[in-house]
């Protein structure tokens, strides 16, 4: 306990500037900050306030992975930390209906779905329970339609994942089948406007991006629905479109079997489900001496050294018994469908952790990471 020289701790405990500091340390847990809000109110003015809130983000820098979004007949929110840390899946209700809506992912706490009915763009706030309603581009009325939403706000020592109320920019990715070429847009909350359209020059026939993107650096990724056709780029500081070769023995892999990472170095990576699903194929891409950037294979997992999961199979069914569905960014974790459950992978420890039942072998799961902002913890009393 940090506290002045010659000064007890029961007066240290009077000194809000002191007490501050000691609160800080708290573990950046769901519970944390309600439970020690509930001691008292001048605990609770203290822990609700908007400054104390951003200093506490800023001392943790890494907000928990509270769950997973997925969607199969309707948008679910499933938990993955134990009580007293684990989220009701009610409490992230984000009272969509089913209309029509298509989630797209999620990234620095917002929620991202798309409403093909009313011609939207939903970025949702699910612990403020408030939704951003952007229409999409003429452009965008047909084809398939992919996308991406991250926070922008650039204030010193801002951390994103804790953000509430901070300016953020929706990239909407569309893959037309007749011509192939991808087109993207930008939308800006700071303005309330969609940027101009750029598009690539690359064309591919019926290619479908994967249902998850993945933010490596300043540039997001996709991947195209057969790895040979590659990767989709987008980079954000110089707003361009880039199709990068996938490794050379990717072969004819199927967007369910392979899955964009980042890399130990910090660079794109690849995971793929290879040799009948009995392991995963691990690629970086790199830059040679000469400045000419190539895919080297960086590791091979054994599906069966990976602990926690199921014994494999036999035979041709083995491709419906194993899927990759998503990943956690800035992670090494993966989610793997297997045998109609999903499992989260840790791929440098090859543990793994049973997360849900899934009945649709065909389903994408988004992680959720998120601090909670300061407010009237009145509605998270369920953790105390």
């Amino acid at each position: 306990m940090i506290h002045r020289r010659g000064c007890s701790p029961a007066v240290v405990l009077e000194d809000d500037d002191m007490l501050g500091e000691i609160l800080l340390r708290l573990p950046p847990w769901p519970s944390s900050l309600p439970r020690a809000s509930a001691v008292c109110k001048r605990w609770r003015g203290l822990l609700t306030d908007a400054r104390f809130f951003c200093r506490f983000c800023a001392h943790h820098r890494e907000p928990p992975f509270l769950g997973i979004f997925h969607q199969c007949d309707q948008l679910n929110f499933t938990p993955i930390l134990p009580a007293p840390d684990r989220i009701p899946p009610g409490r992230l209700d984000l009272r969509v209906c089913n209309f029509g809506g298509r989630l797209l992912g999620c990234r620095h706490g917002r929620v991202h779905i798309l409403n093909l009915w009313r011609t939207e763009i939903l970025v949702c706030d699910p612990f403020a329970a408030c939704q951003h309603r952007v229409p999409i581009p003429p452009e965008f009325k047909w084809g398939y339609i992919n996308g991406a939403v991250l926070c922008t706000a650039r204030d010193q020592g801002h951390v994103h994942r804790g953000c509430y109320s901070t300016p953020f920019k929706v990239v909407l990715l569309l893959m037309r089948g007749m011509d192939g070429r991808p087109l993207a847009f930008v939308y800006s909350s700071e303005t309330d406007t969609w940027g101009g359209l750029i598009s690539t020059e690359v064309r591919y026939q019926d290619c479908f991006s994967a249902s998850n993107s993945i933010l490596v650096g300043n540039v997001l990724y996709w991947s195209f629905q057969y790895a040979k056709e590659g990767i989709l780029g987008f980079d954000l500081e110089r707003q361009i479109l880039d199709v990068l070769e996938g490794p050379p023995e990717c072969g004819m892999y199927h967007s369910h079997s392979h899955q964009i990472i980042q890399a130990e170095d910090g660079a794109v990576g690849l995971a793929m489900l290879c040799h009948h699903y009995r392991n995963i194929q691990m690629w970086q891409r790199k830059v040679n001496c000469h400045g000419v950037a190539t895919w080297v294979r960086w590791k091979t997992i054994e599906m069966h050294k990976i602990l926690g999961l199921p014994p494999q199979v036999d035979g041709k069914k083995a491709s419906l018994d194993y899927n990759i569905h998503g990943h956690v960014e800035d992670t090494d974790v993966i989610f793997l469908y297997v045998k109609g459950s999903v499992y989260m992978v840790q791929l440098k420890s090859m543990q793994s952790r049973k997360l849900c039942e899934a009945p649709d072998s065909s389903t994408y799961y988004h992680s959720f990471k998120c601090f909670y902002a300061p407010g009237d913890y009145s509605s998270l009393v369920h953790l105390l």
